[in-house]
This record gives C-alpha cells, structure tokens and sequence, in this order.
C-alpha cells in the first residue's frame, strides 16, 4: 500500500492555525510521558552541563572579561539543547509514530501535515524553554554563573533562539523520512547530532578545532546558533576569538535562515502520513 485515501475538508488558514495550536496540549502530554525522550532530549543539556562544569573549573579569558568555565559552557549546551529538542527530540518522535501507525491513523482524517507540524513546532518550544530555563537556573543557582543584564544581549539570544529552533524543527522533520522503522530511529539519529555537537562548539571550544573541522561545520546550523549564543552570553571581548575575529551576527542569521528555508522545503517535500515503500 503507497497511499492513504483521506476524506479531506478544505481549512482556511485560521482553521488550520488554531487546529495546530490545540494540538500543542496533545503533544506536549505524550512528550512528558516517555520517560527516555525527556531524559535523552529535555534533561541531557542539564546533566552534561553538570559534568563539565563540575570537572572543568578555573577562569577562562583576561582581566574584567574573565568569566568561569560553567559560564563559558552554558552557550554551547543551550544550543546543543536547541539541537536536541528540534532534530534529535522530532526525527525520533515522527519516525515512531510513522512505524507504529499513528500517522497513518492521523491520514485517515480531516488533520492537514500544516496542523501536525504546528502542534509539533508548538511542542518542541514549550519544551524547548523549559528545558533552557533549568539550564539556566542550575548554572545560576549551583555555579553562580552572572548572566547578561543588557537588552542587546538578550536580543540576541532571542532572535538566535527562535530562529535556531525553527530551522531545527525543520530539519528535525525532514530527517524522520530516514530512518526505515521506529527501532531503528535512534541507531540513525544520535550518531549524528553526538558529531554536530563535538565539531561545533557545544562540548569542545570551537577555536581549539583544526582549521579544516571548523570550514567542515560551518557547512551545518549548529555551528551558527552555538556561536549565535556566545554572542548573547558571553563578553564582547570573547569575539576575537572566533574565526573571523567577531561575532560575525549577519552571517549567524544569514546561515540559519538559509538551513530554515531548506528544513521547510525537505520537510514538506518527503512528509508522508505512511513509508512510500509499504
């Protein structure tokens, strides 16, 4: 069977819209009840956030701009965070309910792919800011890290945020084509997003990297939003230290723009209710 015929009623825009939204509350109560999703997606930024900043200890920078290690780790774990819930936390969850029927059950209705991936999107930013605010308050509250008090910065870590997570949502979609069955999802997955996240910048200082691995990763988002993110929590004075000398912001939005612009046309072109090959 290629196919599934659905009796389809034309929803205006709105409809659609507010369809998507009420299924937000749906998603985010099966999310909260796989007990391995919230560890491997939601709590993981947290508990490797705490190996390092336990392990690694001293200052890092000069002068006034100095700032601890569990400071200087904190950007990158928000942005491997932000990996985790829209790639790893999306390609998973679709490609299990694509192997045990659920979305072939979900073709047979009135439901658009529109309406499904906005109470997916929804999802993956309720969970997305809940897991980045205990990120925070561990990192206040156990290492006494000093977040921003500027406006600008936190203007940045906005738009960054946002973008990066919609790009990754994206993408996140697209890549749940891949997997051939709901068992063999995490085998496909995590080896990935474990690689992003080594070569670019979550869990090894990017500038440390060979030259040739950091034009490598620059190619992929993570990069961007994980430099995006040093921008916002890090002191200026930290800029010099990227490969090009600042915090290079137009070419962060201008990289993550482009990968959103390719999630949302992967994703929508290989989105199937069912596997073409059943």
């Amino acid at each position: 069977m290629t196919s599934v015929t659905a009796p389809r009623t034309a929803f205006g825009p709105a409809r659609t819209a507010r369809l998507g939204v009420r299924r937000i509350g749906f998603e985010l109560r099966q999310y909260f009840r796989a007990g391995d999703q919230v560890f491997f997606t939601f709590l993981f930024p947290t508990v490797m956030y705490l190996i390092f900043a336990t392990i690694f200890t001293g200052d890092i920078g000069q002068g006034p701009d100095a700032v601890s290690m569990a400071t200087y780790y904190l950007p990158g774990l928000v942005a491997g965070g932000i990996l985790l819930s829209g790639v790893q936390g999306l390609s998973i969850e679709i490609a299990v309910e694509k192997s045990d029927g659920t979305l072939k059950r979900l073709g047979s209705t009135p439901i658009s792919p529109v309406t499904y991936f906005i109470g997916k999107i929804g999802q993956v930013f309720v969970t997305a800011i809940l897991q980045i605010g205990l990120l925070m308050a561990v990192a206040i509250v156990l290492y006494r890290v000093d977040l921003p008090t500027g406006a600008e910065a936190w203007g940045r870590f906005a738009w960054v945020f946002v973008l990066g997570l919609l790009c990754c949502s994206l993408l996140g979609i697209a890549l749940s084509a891949v997997p051939r069955s709901g068992k063999t999802a995490s085998a496909v997955v995590i080896p990935v997003v474990l690689l992003l996240q080594f070569v670019s910048g979550v869990y090894i200082a990017f500038s440390t990297l060979p030259e040739w691995l950091q034009n490598v990763s620059a190619v992929f988002p993570l990069k961007w939003i994980a430099q995006g993110m040093r921008a916002a929590l890090l002191p200026e004075s930290f800029g010099a230290a990227e490969p090009g000398g600042d915090w290079q912001l137009g070419s962060i939005a201008i990289a993550i723009a482009v990968w959103l612009v390719i999630g949302a046309v992967l994703s929508r072109a290989t989105f199937r209710w069912i596997r073409r090959d059943r």
